[in-house]
């Protein structure tokens, strides 16, 4: 079993940033993949931004050039820095954990661990 929790969200202004973190621990030698995935009212929960264990890095494109993913893998951690937010961006945020990032972009069929998430709320 591998445990994910998130922090870092929260209320910010339009133009401004915010960082998740999310801290990863147990079996976390079956995980090759981590992402963040985001949820708004009445919509579907997305794959914003991935990291792989070698590195690799993948973004929404509605969120390129915007967002930075990044890893700690000596502290287990996955980082969301946010910068240049909208209110578009406003949805519960969740760490995911998968065996690949080909099963992690498949959202629950795919990813084998989630955080409780976390809400970003973007203000106009």
């Amino acid at each position: 079993q591998v445990q994910l929790v998130e922090s870092g969200g929260g209320l910010v202004q339009a133009g401004g940033s915010l960082r998740l973190s999310c801290a990863a621990s147990g079996s976390i030698f079956s995980i090759n993949a981590m992402g963040w995935y985001r949820q708004a009212p009445g919509k579907q929960r997305e794959l914003v931004a991935a990291i792989t264990s070698g590195g690799s890095t993948n973004y929404a494109d509605s969120v390129k050039g915007r967002f930075t993913i990044s890893s700690d893998n000596a502290k287990n951690m996955v980082y969301l820095q946010m910068n240049s937010l909208e209110p578009e961006d406003t949805a519960v945020y969740y760490c995911a954990a998968a065996w690949s990032y080909g099963a992690l972009r498949l959202g629950a069929q795919g990813v084998d661990y989630w955080g409780q998430g976390t809400q970003v709320t973007v203000s106009s």
